[in-house]
């Protein structure tokens, strides 16, 4: 595909895309909603009190942990760890709350990190659609949250994210979120209106940033909360649109990169960086994106800028994430290639399989 590939009209998209991820994009409002249910009425492993919460998971089913995760920074009431990998972290125990999440249930770190569990005491639930995960959890009995879902696992992330901030808010990790639910899917929707296929690129500002980021390579860059939804782009960038990204927090880079926004030249001509911006942002953190930006742009960086909408932490971080999976969609269209496979991680995972 070229450039001059438009991104308005159905036949693009229906031919580009026959397993329909557009689609799945498209709905994420509606399966936050589905997923916040799902995890109010979930079963609960008896946790009188939560001291930590560790979340094991990996790839598009990790990075609803990451986002719960920085959600909790500064408001939970038990520290959140991220595991992806094949180990437990050391304190996991009495008084863990550890949470295995996997959309397929064969993941094996996953499943190892279950395994390990087994030997603590540990409050365990697993969060899955079925397979190993869910069969292992039925045999010893752990509590599980199973939910249907017919699509890759990182188009299921309202699953990932909602269900287990409802379980964290249901044992009292978290305040009760309901509102910020509220808001932050109806923030969602109105978004879908303005960035959605069917708004034309003219008015449409996630298909002409697609269109400034085709064939360069994309930088993202978010602070506190918007930080893993920068994450979750650069992802959403590698899976969709099979093009390399990678992301950056604020104020992190302050410290190093900074220094190599000039060079090598061919980098220069070559990246954008994207601004992942929320008025919830820390008021030091939203200077640093103005003198951050003002260094880049006079060492030639080109810049764009997204500004998330809604009230809430909730509402920032999701719509940020939404507008970055439709933007990952329309460069998948530009770059002529089908987004939902992942022949390389297939290829991977085969391989493992037969070592």
């Amino acid at each position: 595909m070229t450039s001059a590939t438009s991104l308005d009209g159905r036949a693009l998209a229906q031919r580009i895309d026959p397993q329909g991820l557009l689609e799945r994009i498209e709905a994420l409002p509606e399966q936050c909603r589905e997923a916040w249910d799902l995890g109010m009425a979930a079963p609960l492993p008896p946790a009188a009190h939560v001291i930590n919460v560790v979340i094991c998971g990996m790839g598009g089913s990790a990075i609803g942990g990451d986002l719960v995760r920085a959600l909790a920074a500064g408001v939970s009431h038990a520290p959140v760890t991220v595991v992806r990998g094949y180990e437990l972290p050391a304190h996991t125990g009495a008084g863990t709350l550890a949470l295995f999440c996997s959309a397929s249930g064969n993941t094996e770190e996953t499943l190892a990190a279950f395994d390990r569990a087994l030997d603590t005491d540990a409050h365990k639930l697993v969060i899955t659609k079925g397979g190993a995960l869910l069969a292992e959890a039925q045999k010893y009995g752990v509590p599980a949250v199973q939910y249907r879902y017919d699509g890759e696992p990182r188009s299921g992330l309202g699953y990932g994210l909602m269900i287990p901030l409802a379980v964290l808010c249901r044992l009292g990790v978290l305040d009760e979120l309901d509102g910020d639910v509220d808001e932050a899917i109806a923030t969602l929707v109105e978004q879908r209106k303005i960035v959605g296929f069917d708004a034309p690129e003219e008015r449409n500002p996630a298909k002409r940033l697609a269109r400034s980021l085709h064939g360069r390579i994309t930088v993202v860059i978010g602070g506190g909360i918007l930080s893993e939804a920068a994450h979750r782009w650069a992802t959403q960038f590698h899976e969709n649109g099979k093009v390399w990204a990678f992301w950056q927090e604020l104020p992190e880079l302050n410290h190093n990169l900074v220094e190599g926004f000039g060079l090598p030249p061919a980098a220069v001509e070559n990246v954008c960086a994207v601004f992942l911006r929320g008025p919830r942002l820390h008021p030091r953190v939203l200077l640093r994106y103005d003198v951050t930006r003002e260094l880049m742009a006079g060492a030639g960086v080109a810049l764009e800028t997204v500004d998330a909408r809604g009230e809430s932490p909730l509402a920032q971080v999701l719509s940020a994430i939404h507008f970055g999976d439709y933007v990952s969609y329309y460069l998948a269209l530009l770059n002529g290639v089908t987004p939902s496979p992942v022949p390389r991680i297939d290829v991977l995972k085969r391989r493992l399989r037969e070592a």
